[in-house]
């Protein structure tokens, strides 16, 4: 009888392991609305940039990229709150800090954003920066990221927008194309190892 309890016990428990592996991480519907960011147009952490100074006795470029904190550093003015504004916005904030701190007298400013990125991370073959381009979906990132590693839970991704977290199934998305959201800059994708 002894015997037969421990030959029972492992199989029970691989049963029942079975069983959790069906019902975990599958997502029962269709991938969740995920509303869209505040304006692409803002200027977020990490973007890339270029600011332009024109009609001053040394006219520059400088190739500037956003920091954690939201700003940008430039010669004799240091740094500059950027994050949330769009390149016009920024270019005039700059353009009347040079006034008013009488540096110059008169410049022209332009800014263009050169990259944006979208963040990858968790059980890709190669986590980090995605450059990001209008039509880059959830799906596409794990793919320029070099695709899931062994142990992705590829069910239950999640998509970090605006501070808040969405759970995507990557497989659903793989089959129906309408169901891959579409990402924008500053997103952040998490894919969680799978407990099997």
């Amino acid at each position: 009888m002894r015997f037969r309890r421990a030959s029972l016990s492992p199989l029970a428990a691989a049963v029942l392991a079975l069983a959790g592996c069906v019902t975990d991480g599958t997502v029962g519907g269709p991938n969740p609305e995920i509303p869209s960011a505040t304006s692409s147009a803002q200027l977020r952490g990490g973007d890339s940039l270029t600011v332009s100074l024109q009609g001053v006795p040394d006219p520059s470029t400088q190739a500037v990229q956003i920091d954690d904190q939201g700003s940008i550093s430039l010669p004799f003015i240091g740094p500059v709150s950027a994050a949330g504004l769009n390149a016009g916005e920024l270019a005039t904030r700059i353009r009347e800090t040079y006034l008013a701190r009488k540096i110059y007298n008169a410049v022209d400013v332009s800014v263009s954003v050169t990259e944006r990125f979208v963040y990858v991370g968790g059980e890709v073959m190669r986590p980090g920066r995605i450059v990001w381009t209008p039509d880059l979906t959830v799906a596409k990132a794990i793919q320029a990221a070099g695709g899931f590693s062994l142990y992705a839970k590829e069910t239950r991704v999640s998509l970090v927008r605006d501070q808040k977290s969405y759970d995507v199934d990557v497989k659903l998305a793989q089959k129906r194309p309408e169901q891959d959201p579409r990402l924008v800059p500053g997103d952040a994708i998490q894919v969680p190892r799978s407990p099997f």
